[in-house]
């Protein structure tokens, strides 16, 4: 059996995984979850990612090492220091060597050079989404007041039930720390291990057509579709776990 190594994203912490644990560990996997420091102003992404590493156990060789949002510039780096089976990518930022978050959305891609990345929607409206949405590539919910339950409610927890929503609102942490989206990102490469992205169709965080085209683009791989928004760990947290496990693909 697998250890799931859970990555929480920004505002969250180590609570945010509570109700998709106990599905895994009812198929005999083993979990391990942190607090990342992002009450810390000047907190790096090689710091995240050597939180996440002194969380994980000595003795285990099969890790899959899952990260949330803001979790997608980290656990590459964890990955670089420790030898990991999969790393699974959920509603994530994938980061581009060298290049900053903010950087990567500073320019828009239009339908030829999205052919010249080989880039093939399943469906063809999607290129038109590309090329028509100015701010395609830029998070919808950047300049919004992640202090402002309203907010929470309407980017993070839109599609969970109203008990599960005011039990996260209520534990929701002050991001200080925002190298996820300024700092260059210091890999030099992606990690050569298996990759897997989950696409949440209801996404109001990132784009869902974004998460599709940078999947193929720099991963390589097809995104996986989840209908859910962008916290299906707190929505929907039976039906991850069944693509977590490769129960469904």
């Amino acid at each position: 059996m697998s250890l799931f190594c859970l990555v929480h994203g920004a505002f969250q912490g180590s609570w945010c995984w509570d109700l998709l644990i106990p599905h895994l560990e009812a198929q005999g996997h083993k979990t391990v979850a942190m607090d990342l420091p992002i009450e810390n102003a000047s907190a790096t992404l090689s710091q995240f990612a050597d939180t996440v590493i002194q969380a994980l156990p000595k003795t285990d060789d099969d890790i899959v090492l899952v990260g949330h949002s803001m979790a997608g510039t980290i656990i590459p780096l964890v990955a670089e220091a420790v030898q990991v089976r999969q790393l699974v990518f959920v509603a994530t930022l994938i980061p581009s060597p060298g290049v900053s978050t903010i950087d990567q959305f500073a320019h828009n891609f239009d339908a030829d050079t999205l052919k010249s990345l080989n880039y093939q929607p399943k469906d063809p409206s999607q290129l038109e989404q590309f090329h028509s949405e100015p701010n395609m590539y830029e998070p919808a919910s950047l300049g919004r007041d992640f202090t402002d339950e309203a907010v929470l409610m309407d980017l993070f927890l839109h599609d969970c039930q109203p008990d599960v929503a005011q039990w996260a609102i209520s534990k929701s942490r002050s991001q200080q720390s925002m190298a996820y989206i300024y700092e260059t990102n210091p890999l030099k490469a992606l990690p050569s291990v298996e990759r897997k992205y989950i696409v949440c169709t209801k996404d109001r965080i990132l784009y869902p057509v974004w998460s599709r085209y940078a999947a193929r683009q720099r991963l390589g791989v097809d995104a996986i579709e989840l209908d859910s928004g962008h916290c299906p760990h707190l929505s929907c947290p039976e039906l991850l776990a069944s693509i977590l496990t490769g129960e469904r693909n």
